[in-house]
């Protein structure tokens, strides 16, 4: 049984691997688990971005190392798993944030970006989390946390592939926590709503549209990335140890509507 830190919120001797760490959530995600503690190893394609964080972390005083790859290819996810080990010797929390969104219409879909997409959005995160269950197993502790979408429930214009792929992961979620709870190793996903990110630029780069959006949330405004600190840092840590196979939907109430 691993020993609970006496604030069941502090990740105080954990180290969390964080996928698509060069912008957006995954970024935000490495400073939210960083400032409650935890070791962080980024991970993504632009290694000068991760260098960046990197050392922003080390300067606030946290511990962070980085590993640039790319997911899509298959041959690196090892590289990635081994890489991460050896940076602090262990991974308790794997936040699986990496993802491709090519808002393609239905027509235009082709056999290669439908596999691309279903790729990295659905395939990485378990593989990756395959690979990492020995090492939380032996501890007999470990937190994953996948991304899924509001289009895990809705059908959004130009996104059939992407809005597959996070309908897949809500139930990949309940399938990973069917295997390796009784492990102690608890799953989870979130599901955003409008955030600022690389991927909802054209979102927000509209007025109209970004308008429209926080108009459909009851709290009446899109997110700020600071709104996803709570429940990252929530999920990855023993306050969370009784909720397994759960999508948590962080959307200011879009989807109440």
């Amino acid at each position: 049984m691993t020993e609970v830190n006496a604030n069941p919120l502090s990740l105080s001797g954990k180290v969390a691997l964080i996928t698509g760490a060069t912008s957006g959530i995954g970024a935000q995600q490495a400073r939210a688990l960083s400032s409650a503690g935890a070791s962080v190893v980024l991970v993504g394609r632009r290694e000068d971005r991760l260098k960046e964080l990197a050392e922003e972390i080390r300067d606030s005083g946290g511990e962070a190392d980085y590993l640039g790859a790319d997911l899509s290819d298959e041959s690196h996810w090892q590289l990635v798993v081994d890489a991460s080990l050896s940076f602090f010797g262990r991974v308790d929390i794997l936040c699986n944030t990496a993802g491709v969104n090519l808002r393609q219409h239905a027509d235009d879909v082709t056999p290669e970006s439908w596999d691309l997409t279903l790729g990295l959005n659905l395939k990485v995160p378990f593989f990756l989390a395959q690979k990492l269950i020995p090492n939380m197993r032996e501890r007999g502790w470990g937190k994953i946390i996948n991304v899924a979408s509001l289009q895990s429930e809705r059908a959004f214009a130009n996104g059939i592939a992407y809005g597959a792929s996070k309908g897949g992961i809500t139930q990949l979620t309940r399938a990973m926590a069917e295997a390796w709870s009784k492990d102690g190793v608890s799953c989870n996903a979130i599901a955003p709503g409008f955030f600022p990110t690389e991927l909802t630029a054209p979102v927000f780069d509209n007025d109209e549209m970004s308008s429209k959006f926080a108009n459909q949330t009851a709290i009446g405004r899109n997110g700020e990335l600071s709104d996803l600190d709570g429940i990252c840092v929530f999920l990855s840590s023993h306050a969370s140890d009784y909720i397994t196979g759960q999508t948590i939907y962080i959307d200011g109430g879009f989807t109440a509507k």
